[in-house]
């Protein structure tokens, strides 16, 4: 009854359907993202926020203008890597990102509580639509990469994100223990089930650099990182040490003043889009 044939804005699944449905959502009026990469893991601890932060940092330092969205609703950590404590502010026409010291406009749910360390005990439509709005109710303004800090594994909110936001292509984020090839090969499939482009892959926790000797030593086993990448027809982006410098930059709220060069080969890759 009525129907006007537009698939594209129906979510009825009848037979009649001859469009693909676009769950796509639309941007804030003020806003302007060119490129839109998301950061995922299959599982938790392997360090997206650090390397979401770390990339952001490197393409600011490269002249372009970057954003953050903070994904991880319930578990958000990327304000205290850039120092950011005080509430958003908004008005009729949306919601204003807060912006780091050099320049990195950031919005994470930390940012709307009222007191950052209150937990958020939400079911997955709630926090889902939450990450829908930080797309459609902040006002981004000429960003040229925003980097989506996702929560661990292939639930709710991966979805929202590559259903809601036109994700150019994500960066697996991996560590280099036995499981890491389950964990990216769950990342692959999803961002070939959601036709999202999988721009690499970055190992976290690679290795750790003794001061005194000079040498590397694999704390957590060998790399297999090549292997895995190759399996899947991708790229390593970089490989990040245990560096004790960086874990206190983060700790500190100073992840800006970090001078390691690691993502280099992203930022060039980033680039190439």
């Amino acid at each position: 009854m009525g129907c006007d044939h537009d698939c594209s804005s129906c979510a009825e699944n009848c037979s009649s359907r001859t469009q693909p449905q676009d769950l796509r959502e639309k941007l804030n009026d003020l806003s302007s993202v060119k490129k839109v990469i998301g950061v995922i893991s299959g599982k938790g601890g392997v360090g997206k926020s650090l390397v979401t932060s770390t990339l952001a940092v490197t393409m600011n330092r490269r002249g372009h203008k970057t954003a953050i969205l903070d994904a991880d609703i319930t578990g958000p950590s990327i304000p205290k890597a850039f120092n950011l404590h005080d509430r958003a502010k908004g008005n009729d026409f949306g919601i204003y990102p807060e912006t780091s010291k050099t320049g990195i406009d950031i919005m994470s749910i930390n940012l709307l509580l009222e007191n950052e360390t209150d937990p958020v005990i939400w079911r997955g439509s709630l926090i889902s639509g939450t990450v829908r709005q930080f797309w459609t109710d902040v006002i981004w303004k000429d960003e040229e990469y925003m980097f989506v800090d996702m929560p661990p594994g292939t639930g709710d909110v991966a979805l929202t994100v590559f259903q809601s936001i036109p994700v150019d292509g994500i960066i697996i984020v991996t560590s280099p223990q036995d499981l890491v090839s389950m964990i990216v090969e769950k990342a692959v499939k999803m961002a070939q089930m959601m036709n999202v482009p999988i721009l690499g892959i970055v190992e976290n926790m690679s290795y750790f650099m003794c001061p005194n000797c000079g040498e590397k030593h694999h704390i957590y086993g060998e790399s297999k990182i090549e292997e895995i990448a190759e399996k899947f027809n991708t790229k390593v982006l970089a490989k990040l040490p245990i560096d004790p410098d960086l874990a206190k930059c983060v700790d500190r709220g100073m992840v800006e003043l970090y001078s390691g060069d690691f993502m280099e080969n992203a930022a060039d890759e980033l680039e190439k889009l």
